[in-house]
């Protein structure tokens, strides 16, 4: 196991990642290589090692270093560890980090299109979704629920994003993602290899995602647009169907990320 550094203070320069919270930099850090990462919570960090993530430190708070991070980082001895209490955790994340653990990790190259799409039959998309919040929701319920891809356009919250993984929970390293340029990109690729692309959008001609159009396909993508805007015109015009989740009450839409695991649970079960 590499040394064990306590730390009391942020003044050590080792901790400036970690400390300046700022995403942009740690993805850039490499640049124009692939940068880092912050996994927040052992669940994430293992998950994240697990799929093959290289570690670059580790930071715990020390109960959580004594209960799960001695055997999570032991086998990692070229990153060093840091070991601290929670008063300076919650400084440097800026509110209680409940998990107790944080990981600078390295980045990978992002699969291209072609390479993400390649023996795939159910494929979910993600359009211009903003929230790291919704993002990481979403590719937990494509993992939980039987996607075997997720495609964001660039314009979405990275995956990566701390938030995102960890609404995910972790779940980010189970399904295989990438990003692309824009929706057409994604659309033109989708079509050339047999999709049949679904919009989800409010719109009168919408079918019902138990409509037998979405049982008869071998290989679906369905897009889904961000909160409040939803997908473009021009996605939803080159797209083969519309699809919406019929609603009670008046209520006219769900969350994105609610509604992602409706159309999930839908597409899986019916192409098994």
């Amino acid at each position: 196991m590499a040394e064990i550094i306590e730390v009391k203070d942020l003044s050590i320069p080792e901790l400036e990642l970690y400390a300046s919270r700022s995403e942009v930099r740690l993805y850039r850090y490499y640049e124009p290589l692939p940068g880092l990462f912050s996994a927040e919570s052992c669940k994430v960090i293992r998950r994240a090692l697990d799929a093959g993530y290289e570690p670059v430190s580790f930071l715990f708070e020390k109960n959580v270093f004594e209960k799960e991070g001695k055997t999570l980082a032991a086998d990692y001895p070229q990153a060093p560890i840091y070991v601290t209490d929670e008063t300076v955790m919650k400084e440097i994340t800026g509110y209680k980090l409940t998990g107790g653990a944080l990981s600078l990790m390295k980045r990978r190259k992002l699969p291209s299109l072609p390479e993400i799409i390649a023996g795939k039959r159910r494929i979910a998309v993600l359009e211009d979704v903003e929230n790291p919040a919704n993002v990481g929701a979403i590719i937990r319920s494509a993992a939980a629920l039987g996607m075997e891809a997720v495609i964001l356009t660039k314009s979405c919250a990275d995956p990566l994003y701390r938030r995102s993984a960890r609404v995910s929970m972790g779940n980010v390293f189970l399904v295989p993602w990438t990003m692309a340029e824009d929706s057409a990109h994604i659309l033109s690729a989708l079509h050339e290899e047999g999709f049949y692309c679904l919009a989800m959008a409010l719109r009168e001609d919408s079918v019902s995602p138990a409509d037998e159009i979405i049982r008869r396909q071998e290989k679906t993508a369905v897009f889904l647009g961000a909160e409040g805007e939803g997908l473009t015109e021009e996605t939803i015009a080159s797209c083969d169907s519309t699809v919406m989740i019929p609603m009670y009450r008046g209520v006219d839409s769900l969350n994105v990320a609610a509604a992602s695991a409706v159309i999930f649970w839908e597409i899986c079960r019916k192409q098994g």
